[in-house]
């Protein structure tokens, strides 16, 4: 389980920052940065991934109560205009400044930092390691996956509301029936793909 030793290394507020959607072929990416009040930790906090969809929106409500969060979006266009990799930092980078004050340390899960000036170190597996990492990696995922519901209702068909636009049978069979949407990254090969095929068969 997720501790506080990282934070407790440093002198001042530090942000734990974290991303959900990088490998969905729908859909923005979703950044999260949260600063914990360490006499206020909602207990359970954990790798996203390790939590049920209820846990995660519970977690995010306790957390938005007594955390400061900041969250960034970098939309589909800007993921097919930087590809995914940068459009993770710009979303993270977003997330940081919507704190509205500057940390005294950022921590990121992963194996590198945004090109920002924020004293930064990067934490490989912190969302399972840093507190921090963790509750960002909670209000990330929450937020996404809402909106990917939000989303599935106006684009029915492609089944955003359960597998959150990553590359489920019934998405791919729906990219090649009914095409691919605004919110599909064109970047990524199998919308590029589909949108050819579909394309083809509807000039026949």
């Amino acid at each position: 389980m997720p501790d506080f030793s990282h934070e407790s290394r440093y002198a001042g507020p530090v942000a734990g920052v974290d991303e959900a959607g990088r490998g969905p072929l729908a859909g923005p990416v979703v950044a999260a940065a949260v600063v914990l009040d360490p006499a206020c930790i909602p207990e359970g906090l954990n790798d996203s991934k390790q939590l049920t969809a209820a846990k995660r929106a519970d977690l995010c409500a306790r957390l938005l109560d007594c955390a400061r969060v900041g969250v960034g979006i970098a939309t589909v266009e800007e993921i097919d205009a930087l590809n995914i990799l940068w459009a993770t930092m710009l979303a993270m980078t977003r997330a940081v400044d919507a704190l509205g004050f500057r940390p005294a340390m950022v921590l990121v899960d992963g194996n590198r930092c945004p090109r920002w000036d924020h004293p930064s170190q990067w934490v490989i597996g912190g969302d399972g390691l840093c507190l921090s990492i963790a509750a960002a990696s909670i209000v990330a995922k929450h937020r996404r996956d809402c909106m990917m519901i939000q989303l599935d209702a106006l684009h029915p068909g492609y089944g955003w509301a359960s597998n959150k636009g990553y590359a489920a049978a019934v998405h791919q069979e729906a990219l090649r029936t009914l095409g691919p949407t605004p919110h599909h990254r064109r970047s990524f090969a199998p919308v590029a793909q589909a949108h050819f095929d579909f394309g083809t068969a509807a000039a026949e």
